[in-house]
């Protein structure tokens, strides 16, 4: 048996299997019988993802197996559209299986390989560009992927579709009675029209008289619809009875009437965490998640298991059949940088440089010292890696014009320093373009470093045969200088991308497997001047990796001379996200890319800037003054690609605590004497918190030690054990007093973080830390703990205190008082 025969037989076996197990596969997973139905949902997802995997290399080593007149191959990944050439009459231009389809399937755009006259679809490709035409497949990838990059950035994290859902009223009823035996209420209809399904589920709750003492609970339960009359309804209810339900029942509590509603009327807000989970069927982070120097760096920072590290194996895996596939194919950098080059950078010349010099293995360099920094515990990936650099760029440059177009531009957050320096990073990276296109990613881009290490172990590569005629087409349309002199391939540069196949005039280029050598040309014809290492090579290695830990210690010491300085007693603490991995831990994990910023409603969170030194710079903040945290999201911790802000569930993220809100008693009105205020409480209960009560301040009592009939102010006091940090209250004094009427220079009411104020855990629930943050706040400072039975009884002094913390003197004769 022959090469070519046998290398069909093993392609056609190989590609039996695989395509028998997707098929199987999916058949598990669709059957709702099968075992499959007990998997968990991110089971399920790798299950998918193997069959998709198999499905992929199966069509592959089918096509090349099957009715295949080019020359002999196991793997043959030709998706090239190829350059015309004439054939003689009856000649079929189509060597393969799926080219011969296409042919007949489309005849109208194909072209006359006869007269060498271009189709429909080959102008049209040409009119676009000439690596269009070369490589269709490639750039509709590019594209797709950067469309779909731009949809998940700017649609997906998009939280402002989220709308709150408010309960449907179905009608009033009132109560009847409760027969024991069955555990079925009856209630009398008192609205027309009352109309309700068998075993629908309906919410019970007092319609008019809810603030009596006796109604001890809002709700009275939830019930399924047993039997409905003309007049009556029959309801069971759902679980045990509710200590209300039993009150109403015994006669302890009269209640008249109860509004039946379709959803609980009095549940947690959850509109923005259900809107982008019905948005998010692919993940919103799905290409930070494939970037394996994000996750791969921040598990050595942080010395621990990043769930994202799975994501990048799975491409890792796939690109050892298209070798560096993602830069080509995929990274939505890349294709901006096309784009760039095409519109402005490859139409001005003079800056050009060869493709020889020192700076061609920068990316190498780059990358150990990015992986010996992440070892001394600083983490710097998120300034070099791919695809944090593209979403970051995006986030400050598009991101205000959004949001300035779709909801005002005052709503648009203020910048920083950081914020130029990403803005200037990412033109940096840009118009390194004008020194050779795709300057950054042939040369700088670690993330691709990582790829062209992981080239070593490829399976396919490019092949030329003997029939190459050395005219150069292929190294001037090479976007990745991965093509030698002697036209055979650089493998860790290489990216399979194939317009040099596209551009070949006697159609010598072939992407087959590793191991082929069937009519390949001479090497080294012409000669490349190459040599494995060589002393050039050598000192440029010695200099490069010198430079490479050179840098990295230099990154380390300074990171840590200069950093967040969590030991010092005087340090910046800022108040993060909910579900926050412990400081030193969340510096080593946050990536900074900036997709937390997005997805946040109000841009609660915004970047910080260099209050940390580089070691925190755009890592999120909660910018209080600004916007709180909303109660119904969770977004930022869904979108996080490394585990930095954990994902909680909305029951949990009620728990987190962020913060502690603390009162400023010389400045808050209430306490100063100025004027009742109580914003922060409305603000605290509206959220459904109920974490600040009031305390009486300012009473004065008269000669007889009474307290005097309206003097004093209801004082606003923070329950340590209730308050979670989410800064609403911050928000809406800043906004009222401070912003429109001017009484204040400052909220009166900040957030604080520190020990003690939140709750920072790597893993584990927040709920168990409840009953201890309740422990705890028994032991209070006397005025954090006061409620109204505990009034502050308050004598005028004579002599007032001359410092006014309002900025205005007492004595002014023009404005003794600004009240």
């Amino acid at each position: 048996m022959n090469h070519s025969k046998r290398s069909q037989l093993v392609g056609r076996l190989i590609a039996i299997t695989l395509l028998s197990i997707a098929v199987l596969l999916a058949g598990i997973l669709w059957l709702p019988m099968s075992s499959a139905s007990t998997w968990d949902q991110t089971s399920r997802n790798w299950a998918w993802l193997i069959v998709g995997l198999n499905l992929f290399l199966g069509f592959f080593f089918a096509q090349s197996s099957w009715r295949d007149e080019r020359s002999a191959a196991l793997i043959r990944l030709d998706w090239f559209l190829p350059a015309i050439r004439r054939l003689p009459a009856g000649a079929n231009p189509s060597k393969s299986l799926v080219g011969r389809l296409l042919r007949k399937t489309t005849p109208g755009f194909q072209s006359d390989w006869h007269t060498k006259k271009r189709g429909r679809l080959r102008r049209f490709l040409r009119w676009i560009g000439v690596s269009w035409s070369a490589s269709p497949v490639r750039r509709l990838s590019q594209a797709l992927c950067l469309v779909l990059f731009c949809w998940l950035f700017f649609y997906v994290c998009w939280p402002y579709h989220a709308r709150p859902t408010q309960p449907q009223v179905i009608g009033k009823l009132s109560f009847l009675g409760f027969d024991q035996e069955t555990g079925i209420g009856s209630f009398q209809i008192r609205t027309p029209g009352f109309e309700i399904e068998p075993e629908q589920k309906v919410f019970l709750h007092p319609s008019v008289d809810s603030s009596r003492p006796e109604l001890e609970e809002p709700l009275l339960g939830e019930f399924t619809m047993i039997e409905t009359g003309e007049q009556t309804v029959r309801l069971k209810p759902v679980g045990e009875i509710s200590p209300m339900l039993f009150n109403v029942i015994t006669g302890v509590t009269i209640a008249d009437e109860f509004m039946a509603t379709n959803e609980h009327p009095f549940a947690w807000p959850s509109h923005y965490a259900e809107t982008l989970e019905v948005k998010e069927f692919i993940p919103a982070e799905m290409f930070l998640m494939i970037d394996p120097l994000v996750s791969l760096s921040t598990a050595i920072a942080s010395r621990s298991w990043v769930w994202s590290l799975g994501s990048a194996a799975a491409i890792l895996l796939i690109c050892l059949t298209v070798p560096r596939g993602f830069c080509g194919y995929i990274c939505p950098l890349g294709t901006t940088i096309d784009l760039f080059d095409w519109a402005i950078a490859g139409r001005i010349k003079r800056f050009r440089v060869p493709d020889n010099g020192w700076w061609v293995h920068i990316k190498y360099y780059l990358l150990l010292t990015i992986l010996l920094a992440s070892a001394g515990g600083v983490l710097i990936s998120g300034f070099f890696a791919a695809i944090p650099v593209v979403t970051r760029g995006y986030l400050f440059l598009f991101d205000p014009l959004q949001i300035g177009l779709a909801r005002g531009w005052h709503l648009v957050p203020s910048v920083n320093a950081g914020h130029f320096l990403s803005i200037a990073m990412f033109f940096a990276v840009l118009g390194l373009g004008f020194f050779r296109p795709r300057f950054w990613c042939k040369y700088v881009c670690p993330s691709g470093a990582v790829f062209s290490i992981g080239n070593l172990f490829r399976l396919t590569e490019r092949k030329v045969e003997s029939s190459c005629i050395h005219c150069n087409k292929c190294v001037e349309i090479c976007p990745f200088d991965a093509i030698k002199a002697d036209f055979t391939t650089r493998t860790t540069d290489c990216t399979l991308c194939q317009s040099c196949a596209g551009v070949c005039p006697t159609h010598a280029i072939k992407f087959v497997e590793r191991t082929n050598l069937v009519e390949l040309k001479i090497l080294d014809d012409p000669p490349t001047g190459e040599t494995a290492l060589g002393r050039r090579g050598f000192l440029s290695l010695a200099g490069g990796t010198a430079a490479g830990l050179a840098g990295a210690a230099g990154v380390t010491v300074l990171g840590k001379t200069y950093g967040a300085k969590l030991d010092s007693g005087n340090t910046f603490l800022p108040v993060r996200p909910p579900g926050s991995v412990p400081e030193q831990a969340f510096l080593e994990m946050c990536i900074r890319c900036g997709e937390c910023f997005k997805a946040c409603p109000n841009n609660v969170l915004q970047p910080e800037g260099f209050q940390q030194g580089f070691e925190g710079l755009w890592t999120p903040v909660v910018e209080a003054n600004w916007a709180g945290c909303e109660s119904s999201c969770n977004a930022c911790g869904q979108v996080c690609p490394t585990g930095a802000i954990r994902a909680l569930p909305l029951e949990e993220k009620r728990y987190a605590r962020m913060g502690l809100a603390i009162v400023n008693e010389t400045t808050c009105l209430p306490f100063a004497g100025k004027e009742a205020c109580d914003l922060c409480v409305q603000e605290c209960n509206a959220a459904g918190y109920d974490a600040i009560e009031y305390t009486q301040v300012g009473v004065q009592i008269d000669e007889m030690g009474h307290p005097v009939e309206g003097s004093g102010y209801a004082a606003p006091v923070v329950l340590a054990d209730k308050c979670v940090g989410c800064g609403l209250c911050q928000t809406r004094c800043y906004a009222i007093n401070v912003k429109q009427r001017h009484v204040l220079h400052e909220s009166a009411i900040i957030i604080e973080a520190g020990e003690g104020k939140e709750d920072r855990q790597l893993h584990g629930s927040y709920q168990p830390l409840q009953s201890i943050n309740a422990n705890t706040a028994n032991d209070r400072p006397a005025q954090e703990s006061k409620s109204l039975n505990d009034a502050k009884m308050q004598t005028p002094s004579e002599n007032e205190a001359t410092f006014d913390p309002f900025g205005i003197a007492p004595n002014d004769p023009d404005d003794s008082s600004p009240f």
